[in-house]
């Protein structure tokens, strides 16, 4: 009998991850008996991951730390990957990498657009690491002029990650900044230390907040008390999930799913 298909999502710390119970959900409704797992694997121990991989892989979810090690590792990336200089996802072929693709950027504009967010004018993103600038491409794809918010300017300045955008201290600037945007990203991690001052907001203005737990973070809960919109960070994780399943079972994020409606039902339902 062969080995059943494998897959799973890699990065450190990882047992928070779920993306587990979305794609189990998916691959039931896909009638696919594969296994999706959840891997401790830290910056250093990818490549020798990457290298032990058995036939039966047929496809890796990255997240932090991982993301940026991806194009020194597979041979083919996506254009969104390239123009990010990240991945979070790997297809295998018997367990040999064939092409990294990003499929954050397709989480987030879906995201917001099931929010009702089809352009924007201007647009903020919170945090300056690898998730902030899927947030820029995928809010300079609506239309919007972007503005950064980071706690050191001079640094992100310094390395030219942002160049399209506005890169304004976390602080006063921001919360003008957040003021004007008709939608904002906030990739801030849990936990993490700062404060808004939101002045009242229209309702059409909309946060989606990638941090999922814990819920509300005080950052979507200040934004609902201003009278704004807000989407939960798990709708990101569930869209960009959808093109990963897609690329692992058609090798393509553009083929759709079997009766996709009901598989994104299932997996909203799986971590509702």
């Amino acid at each position: 009998m062969a080995d059943r298909t494998r897959l799973a999502v890699l990065g450190s710390p990882i047992g928070h991850s779920r993306s587990p119970q979305l794609h189990r959900a998916a691959y039931a409704v896909l009638g696919l008996d594969w296994e999706y797992d959840r891997v401790e694997v830290d910056d250093a121990g990818l490549e020798g991951f990457l290298a032990g991989l058995a036939p039966e892989w047929r496809g890796l979810s990255l997240t932090m730390p991982l993301k940026r090690r991806v194009a020194e590792l597979v041979p083919e990336v996506d254009d969104v990957a390239r123009r990010t200089r990240q991945g979070n996802t790997i297809l295998l072929d018997h367990g040999r990498p064939v092409k990294a693709f990003n499929t954050d950027v397709h989480g987030i504009v879906a995201a917001l657009a099931d929010a009702g967010v089809a352009s924007a004018r201007r647009a903020t993103v919170l945090g300056g690491g690898a998730t902030a600038e899927s947030a820029v491409l995928a809010l300079e794809s609506l239309g919007a002029e972007v503005t950064v918010a980071v706690r050191d300017v001079a640094k992100v300045v310094g390395s030219g990650t942002f160049a399209s955008s506005r890169v304004v201290a976390l602080g006063p600037e921001t919360d003008a900044a957040l003021a004007e945007s008709d939608a904002a990203v906030s990739t801030i991690p849990p936990g993490a230390e700062f404060t808004v001052a939101l002045p009242a907001l229209r309702g059409s203005q909309t946060l989606l907040d990638v941090a999922y737990a814990p819920w509300p973070t005080p950052l979507a809960a200040a934004w609902t008390d201003a009278g704004g919109t807000v989407v939960h960070g798990l709708e990101m994780l569930l869209h960009q999930a959808v093109h990963q399943i897609r690329i692992f079972v058609a090798g393509d994020a553009s083929v759709p799913l079997a009766d996709e409606a009901a598989v994104i039902r299932a997996m909203r339902a799986a971590v509702g």
